[in-house]
C-alpha cells in the first residue's frame, strides 16, 4: 500500500530530489505547496529545530505524516555560516545565484586548504502532528568551496561545492550519482531503515 507523505517545503529542487530518493519505495512525496500551505517562520536556532517546526506545521495543516529537512552549508573558515541561514544568506530576497556570489565574494582570496565546507542535513519524519517522538536523521557531506561555479545539475551552493574525490562540483555530477553520495540521500537512508524497524 502506498502511503501519502507531506514534504514540508515548497523548494522544487527539494521536492524532485525527494521523489527520486524514495521512487521505488512505497512513499508518494506530495508538496505541502498542492495544499495551500504557507512556509512557517524558522524560528529556531539550529537545522533540527527548524526541520521539528516544519514537519509540524505542514504535518498539523494538511493530516499526513510530514518529512521535514533543514539543510545547510557550513563553512569552517566563516565560523559555519551561512548555516541555518543558508537560503537567505544574501538577504530577504535571495535566490541561489546571489547567495553564491556573496560566499564567493566573502572567500575571495582565502586558499583552498581553509576552504573546507560542508552540507548538513538534518531529516524529520512525524507521523502526525502531536508525535512526542519524531524520527530524527542527519547526513553530511564534506567539500571545499570552489572559486567560482561550474555544473547545472542540483541548485543552492552545488556550483561551488567542489567534491575533491571526484574532481568537480557537486552539480557537475550525475544526479544518480549525486543522489547516492548527497547529504540528504544519506539522511534519507537512514530515515528509511528506521521506517522499516517500525512498520
Amino acid at each position: 500500500m502506498t502511503t501519502t507523505v507531506v514534504l514540508a517545503s515548497g523548494n522544487q529542487g527539494k521536492l524532485r530530489e525527494f521523489r527520486e530518493l524514495l521512487m521505488y519505495r512505497d512513499i508518494r512525496v506530495v508538496a505541502q505547496s498542492d495544499f495551500n500551505v504557507p512556509e512557517p517562520e524558522e524560528t529556531g536556532l539550529s537545522f533540527i529545530e527548524n526541520a521539528i517546526l516544519k514537519a509540524r506545521h505542514a504535518a498539523k495543516l494538511t493530516g499526513l505524516p510530514a518529512i521535514a529537512d533543514d539543510s545547510g552549508l557550513e563553512v569552517d573558515v566563516l565560523k559555519g555560516a551561512p548555516g541555518i541561514y543558508s537560503s537567505r544568506f544574501s538577504g530577504p530576497d535571495a535566490d541561489d545565484a546571489t547567495n553564491n556570489r556573496k560566499l564567493l565574494e566573502l572567500l575571495n582570496g582565502v586558499p583552498e586548504a581553509q576552504r573546507s565546507a560542508r552540507f548538513q542535513c538534518l531529516l524529520v519524519f512525524m507521523r502526525h502532528h502531536e508525535d512526542p517522538t519524531p524520527i530524527i536523521c542527519q547526513g553530511t557531506w564534506e567539500g571545499v568551496i570552489a572559486n567560482a561555479p561550474a555544473g547545472e545539475n542540483g541548485f543552492g551552493y552545488d556550483p561551488i561545492f567542489f567534491l575533491r574525490e571526484h574532481n568537480c562540483t557537486s552539480a557537475q555530477l550525475a544526479r544518480e550519482e549525486k543522489n547516492r553520495l548527497s547529504h540528504r540521500a544519506q539522511a534519507m537512508s537512514q530515515l528509511l531503515e528506521k521506517l522499516r524497524s517500525i512498520s
